[in-house]
């Protein structure tokens, strides 16, 4: 490795333990980073995170990682901006996933170990299954609720 391919790699590193794993709550094992204590402010809060989480991303996407472990890492990123967008229950989980780290341990496996080589299908179908099994779930219970208004009038 490069010592500039070396410093990139560090300063991902750095990125993804000060979002997800920087403090330590005094007296117990559980860590947290500045993804957790910046989601506490509404909407902004997870937004800024999603961006650093972002930028990672494509610096990550420049060095050549592969389509699949890019759609994981994206996967993550969402999961995590989505999930951690809800108030208070939205905070607790940033605490406990910690997505940038999964990201960086993704990038380990890709580079040190060769895993996770191939194509993004393997995990842009399975997601857009999931997706549209939720669209026609949520669409179903919209219409019951319709008609249940419907009779109710």
């Amino acid at each position: 490795m490069s010592n500039k391919a070396r410093t990139r790699w560090q300063s991902l590193e750095f990125l993804a333990r000060l979002l997800d794993s920087q403090f330590r709550i005094p007296g117990t094992n559980i860590r947290f980073g500045l993804d957790a204590l910046i989601g506490l402010v509404p909407g902004v809060g997870d937004l800024s995170t999603f961006a650093v989480s972002s930028y990672m991303i494509v610096m990550m996407a420049r060095n050549g990682v592969s389509g699949y472990v890019l759609a994981r890492m994206v996967l993550n990123i969402l999961i995590d901006t989505i999930i951690g967008s809800i108030p208070l229950i939205g905070d607790l989980f940033d605490v406990a996933f910690k997505a940038n780290l999964k990201n960086m341990r993704l990038l380990k496996e890709h580079y040190v170990e060769g895993r996770h080589k191939g194509s993004a299908l393997k995990v842009v179908i399975p997601v857009l299954a999931i997706v549209l099994i939720l669209i026609i779930a949520l669409t179903y219970i919209c219409y019951k609720l319709i008609v249940a208004l419907a009779h109710m009038f």
